[in-house]
């Protein structure tokens, strides 16, 4: 299928090639057609799927020019997450300059953005619920007119507290308007807010065929023994990555890792909640020039940016919420581009390691050695040569219980026990050896 299947007017097919963009995403084929039809939605699917275009294609399409008014607005909860948004919208623009579309975040010139409303209401609001929120509690912006509404990332919305202002904005509509929120997940605390203003909505899921795209590779490297700072500072120098995003759990281990690799002579960016506005747009701005090769961030970050050309993650610890190891992993791997994830472990992680790998993601067990990261054991070796001790008999099993029960044995008994295991399991050996060897004489004479 082709993009110009849904007969868009002509600035948005110019857009669309302009771009790049022929062929709609799985999510677009599905959804879009569901927008345009004015339906309430409910669109759940994976970060990376291609949901903004989802939704600005359709607003676009039915925008009415000759109208002074707002006619679409869109929450994210996110700045960076709601300027990216708004850089997409900014494309329709350049094949149609008469489109007006404002982007309202948090940490910008509030008394500006007022003052600017009061000569013309864009016809797409883009924004921060509390900014948004603010500008039409002044009376400033004027959103009743609205006939669309956009709620994006919404399970990231509720997460970061924002659903109240979401609430509230959603309050100001008249009935008429179309909901359509967009997430990677639907949790249960996000069900009161879809039933209170959604009308017969369209509950619309994209099955995941692969959780993480199959163009990025897994690989597991263990920590034990070794400081993390070192090992990160260790895998940059060996992967020269195009661009290198490292996510870390907490604002203070971003800070500590930051440092280390700058006092280590790295140029590196850092993102998370503490930086400031005005710097933290300075940073995007630099690290969409390129300025920087490795990005150190939490996990809000791995939600709210999208940075292109992502050649590696790294992930300094896995993710308490482990379905951040997917929006994570999926910063890479883009558009059929190769990716490789790194995420270092301990061996208190094995359990959160089995909970990812049952969501579909394999990995690679890898070691650093003379400066190269190589293929390394698998971690469950261990847990393997048990299963096999396992099956040694009830009684050889019993001594050695109590063997490691007791404090105080008597002089060579753990000796003649571990001798014991050693006899038993040469015996298994011997019998599955002569086993194989009947089983070839007797394959012999059958073909003779």
């Amino acid at each position: 299928m082709k993009f110009t299947a849904f007969n868009f007017k002509s600035y948005i097919n110019e857009t669309l090639d302009a771009i790049g963009f022929t062929e709609p995403t799985e999510v677009q084929e599905k959804l879009i057609p569901i927008v345009l039809s004015g339906r309430d939605l409910v669109g759940e699917s994976k970060t990376g799927s291609g949901k903004t275009h989802t939704f600005l294609l359709p607003i676009f399409q039915n925008l009415d020019l000759s109208k002074n008014e707002v006619q679409a607005v869109i929450t994210a909860p996110s700045r960076e997450l709601a300027t990216q948004i708004y850089h997409a919208a900014q494309e329709f623009t350049k094949f149609n300059d008469e489109i007006r579309i404002s982007n309202f975040v948090g940490g910008t010139d509030k008394a500006r953005q007022i003052k600017k409303l009061e000569q013309n209401q864009p016809h797409i609001v883009i924004g921060t619920p509390g900014r948004i929120h603010d500008l039409i509690g002044s009376n400033s912006l004027l959103v009743y007119t609205a006939k669309t509404f956009v709620v994006d990332e919404a399970d990231m919305t509720l997460d970061m507290g924002f659903l109240t202002d979401v609430d509230r904005i959603a309050s100001s509509f008249g009935k008429q308007v179309q909901m359509l929120v967009f997430s990677a997940t639907i949790p249960q605390k996000l069900q009161p807010f879809l039933k209170k203003y959604l009308h017969n909505p369209m509950m619309e899921k994209i099955a995941n065929h692969a959780v993480i795209a199959d163009t990025i590779e897994n690989w597991l490297i263990s920590t034990k023994g070794v400081s993390r700072n070192d090992l990160i500072l260790r895998i940059t120098k060996i992967i020269n990555p195009y661009m290198c995003m490292i996510f870390a759990n907490t604002k203070g281990r971003v800070d500590e890792i930051h440092h280390f690799l700058v006092s280590n002579g790295l140029k590196v960016a850092k993102i998370h909640g503490d930086v400031p506005p005005r710097e933290r747009k300075r940073i995007m701005n630099s690290i969409r020039n390129l300025d920087y090769q490795y990005v150190v961030a939490t996990d809000i970050a791995a939600r709210g940016i999208d940075i292109e050309g992502v050649s590696h993650i790294i992930n300094d610890e896995i993710p308490q919420d482990l379905t951040f190891f997917v929006h994570r992993v999926g910063r890479s791997g883009r558009n059929g581009l190769t990716g490789t994830a790194i995420t270092l472990y301990a061996p208190s992680d094995d359990a959160a390691i089995r909970e990812i790998e049952k969501m579909n993601v394999k990995f690679i067990p890898k070691a650093i050695k003379n400066g190269e990261i190589v293929d390394s054991y698998d971690r469950d070796r261990r847990e393997n040569r048990t299963k096999k001790q396992d099956t040694l008999s009830t009684t050889t099993l019993g001594a050695l219980a109590k063997a490691k029960k007791r404090k105080h044995v008597k002089p060579n008994y753990k000796r003649a026990i571990k001798w014991a295991v050693e006899e038993e399991n040469k015996k298994k050996r011997r019998a599955a050896r002569n086993k194989d060897n009947r089983k070839k004489r007797d394959s012999r004479k059958q073909t003779f």
